[in-house]
């Protein structure tokens, strides 16, 4: 590593109704910890099923994955508890962020694996997901608003109305998408630049429907865990999506009350493309200036099709 390519640094503040980034603050790294992350609706839960799975390769898992796999900078879970519950944890950890690398303190002893997706699909999940937040979770948020400064929105009748500010429109000052959550462009940017470290993996939504058991080979190559080859057609379908989906329960825990029709919801169909139903050209040519103002083409590629 070069002076001119240092390790990655925390050089602004994440604040928003979802995200705190103080909050990794009094994190303290093990060796082998894990760190998940994504923008939004890229595949978080989804990888989180996979590292969960491939570390307890069976045996049971003590808890939800969501309970156990807490999301680290999202405000409103109480610090003390979830940081409690991290510091007793005596398996190897897995932990959620959202942050862009830009907001998220950085070890080289943590293995970091990013998910991407197409940002047209990731718009599609992200509408369902915000118009499904039950009362209880939404005033959870809006508990906030005055911290912030703004109210936390409802959800737009339809996903082009959400779409129209999700694509122009930053939360932060250094943003141009995102509204009211944060940039996925942004995010991914700022990890691609450090994609060449050894302690971070690359994984792509369209690459884990592609085939499942070569990425989650990858996954725990990258994580040095040793899976017997009679046990992959298992955990594979372990953590399918319907798999996940008919057991949402004992996967998300309480995480399920935040969502109208709890964990069928919150996963909901899993499937990409989507979006042509429902975007136009002006829609296309929005998402394309949104696209070109962030991403070099290699990124820009990468989002859209992943390694396939």
């Amino acid at each position: 590593m070069s002076e001119r390519d240092p390790l990655p640094a925390r050089t602004r503040d994440y604040q928003s109704h979802l995200l705190d980034n103080s909050r990794w603050d009094r994190y303290r790294p093990r060796h082998d910890d894990v760190v998940i992350t994504t923008a939004i609706k890229a595949g978080t839960t989804w990888m989180q099923a996979i590292v969960g799975n491939l570390i307890f390769q069976g045996r049971d898992i003590p808890g939800a994955i969501l309970e156990i796999s807490p999301w680290v900078d999202m405000r409103v879970r109480p610090l003390d508890d979830m940081y409690d519950l991290i510091e007793a944890q005596q398996h190897r950890r897995f932990l959620k962020s959202h942050l862009a690398l830009d907001g998220l303190r950085f070890f080289p002893e943590v293995k970091y694996i990013h998910v991407s997706r197409d940002l047209r699909d990731v718009f599609i999940s992200l509408w369902n997901h915000h118009r499904n937040y039950s009362d209880e979770a939404l005033q959870s948020f809006r508990d906030f608003d005055d911290q912030i400064g703004w109210r936390f929105p409802d959800c737009p009748d339809t996903p082009r109305d959400f779409w129209r500010d999700w694509i122009s429109r930053g939360t932060s000052s250094w943003e141009h998408d995102g509204y009211p959550y944060w940039s996925s462009l942004h995010h991914l940017a700022t990890w691609w630049r450090y994609r060449h470290l050894p302690n971070i993996l690359f994984v792509h939504y369209n690459d884990l429907l592609r085939d499942i058991e070569g990425e989650m080979g990858r996954v725990a190559e990258f994580l040095h865990i040793d899976i017997p080859e009679a046990a992959w057609p298992s955990l594979a379908e372990a953590v399918s999506i319907d798999t996940l989906r008919d057991n949402a329960a004992a996967f998300m825990g309480s995480h399920e009350e935040s969502f109208k029709g709890g964990g069928r919801t919150f996963l909901h169909k899993g499937t990409n493309g989507r979006w042509r139903e429902v975007l136009d050209d002006n829609d296309m040519a929005a998402y394309r200036a949104a696209v070109e103002k962030v991403l070099d083409p290699e990124a820009a590629a990468w989002m859209e099709n992943g390694r396939g």
